[in-house]
């Protein structure tokens, strides 16, 4: 599975700093600057991790992660923080493996981060289906209904991230991470087009439509 993250900083140096750190690792990342950003962004899909950065304590911290908390029980959150900070560790009762404390090293951040998302059971699948649609990473064969499906290396990578995520929606922002990353000559318009090719291949001739729009934020893969 592609695990996505979200991360809560409205400062922009530390936005590239994260957004470009967690690329690298093959993360998917997406940045809220705020609670309404935040809590918007949470009702269209779920991450696999929150990065909650709290550099200088505010209520609005303690409300928004708390209401977090309170929401989404089963969404980990690692909070990023400093010594003086302490007390709001010591209010939430936060597990010593959910937060880590400035200044950090970028292994042990990566580490971490492998440790919770490995303690909430999510993996790498090699083989993903959904309905009557098959894709073998070993393989790299995909088949609707029996019949193979012939997809070019982009197209392909497209998919699988679609399928590692079903039922997920996920922004053209999340798509372009993925599998463009961020290349400075792509629009987001590209993530419509081969969307469409997608959709072409796998949909055409089937009553049952697997790749769907979401007016305005995405495209998800679902029955």
């Amino acid at each position: 599975m592609v695990h996505s993250i979200l991360i809560i900083e409205d400062d922009k140096e530390l936005q590239r700093y994260y957004k470009n750190l967690l690329l690298a690792n093959d993360y998917i990342t997406t940045i809220t600057e705020n609670k309404i950003q935040t809590l918007e962004f949470l009702k269209k899909t779920l991450p696999d991790l929150i990065i909650f950065d709290v550099e200088t304590l505010h209520e609005n911290d303690e409300i928004l992660y708390t209401q977090l908390h309170n929401n989404y029980p089963e969404l980990p959150i690692l909070i990023i923080t400093t010594e003086k900070n302490m007390d709001l560790i010591k209010h939430f009762e936060i597990n010593d493996q959910y937060y880590l404390l400035k200044p950090f090293d970028t292994e042990n951040f990566i580490t971490r981060i492998n440790a919770i998302l490995e303690k909430n059971g999510t993996h790498k699948e090699t083989f993903l289906q959904i309905a009557d649609l098959t894709l073998d990473t070993k393989t790299l064969e995909v088949h609707r209904g029996g019949e193979e499906i012939r997809l070019t290396p982009l197209e392909f990578k497209l998919l699988q991230y679609l399928m590692s995520n079903q039922g997920r929606i996920l922004t053209r922002q999340m798509i372009l991470s993925r599998i463009w990353l961020y290349s400075s000559d792509i629009e987001t318009r590209v993530v419509d087009v081969y969307v469409g090719y997608l959709r072409k291949k796998l949909d055409t001739g089937h009553t049952q439509k697997l790749v769907h729009s979401i007016r305005g934020f995405g495209y998800v893969i679902k029955e």
